[in-house]
């Protein structure tokens, strides 16, 4: 099986509004909801799992059923940070998967996450049993020398930008967060899975990305996904 994780657990206050911002309605649909469409319309994701916060699960329920989402199978809690909410996600499938299932872990405030990226970090998942979405990195990078100036970059073709989804075989993903979890590996600020893999010591596998693939963040970031929208329904980008 492939199953999603869809990551909504977060409160969202860089984007200053009274709700979080997964549940902000754009064009009559809230931001999750589009995202869940990616994969609800993708015919290699076989179930999805959102992990969401307190009070908001029955609104889910609701969302899913009101928008056709019928490969939603459960909702669980998140936690106090990121890595404990993507834990909390893969806990919940114990039982449920089996060691060679493909987990994708996604942001639920990546709407537009595009199909042919979320194919690709299967297959490349399914090929060397892990998958992160990634694109090249375009400017250039310098390292701070004394606050004011610098004497040394880094050179742009040696970086990757690395993003949601990836995908991680069920068996290596559960024993990871077990690990970080017990041993504190991995698991502060803003790390997330890739990066607790990486020091949990794992060899990480690039997948395709896409530039569409933004995450909303900010009062400007949610103008970009609806211009992206607007974009799509006007029909003339090709």
């Amino acid at each position: 099986m492939n199953i999603a994780i869809i990551i909504a657990g977060g409160t969202g206050h860089r984007m200053g509004q009274d709700i979080p911002k997964q549940f902000i309605n754009v064009y009559d649909k809230p931001v999750l909801i589009y995202t869940l469409e990616g994969f609800q319309k993708h015919p290699e994701i076989d179930a999805i799992e959102v992990v969401c916060i307190d009070g908001w699960h029955d609104i889910v329920w609701a969302y899913a059923k009101q928008f056709n989402i019928d490969k939603l199978k459960w909702i669980v809690s998140g936690g106090n940070s990121g890595q404990e909410s993507i834990r909390n996600g893969v806990y919940n499938l114990e039982g449920k998967c089996s060691d060679d299932d493909i987990i994708i872990v996604h942001d639920g405030i990546r709407p537009l996450v595009d199909a042919t990226v979320l194919s690709d970090v299967i297959v490349k998942c399914r090929k060397y049993g892990n998958a992160v979405t990634s694109l090249p990195y375009n400017e250039q990078i310098f390292i701070v020398d004394d606050e004011i100036s610098t004497v040394k970059y880094i050179p742009r073709e040696t970086l990757r930008r690395v993003s949601t989804p990836q995908a991680y075989k069920f068996g290596k993903l559960d024993w990871a967060y077990h690990e970080a979890f017990e041993k504190e590996i991995g698991i502060y600020g803003s790390s997330y899975t890739n990066t607790m893999m990486v020091e949990l010591g794992e060899r990480l596998y690039f997948a395709a990305g896409s530039e569409k693939n933004i995450k909303l963040t900010t009062k400007d970031d949610l103008e970009m996904f609806k211009a992206y929208l607007k974009s799509e329904q006007d029909n003339w980008l090709k």
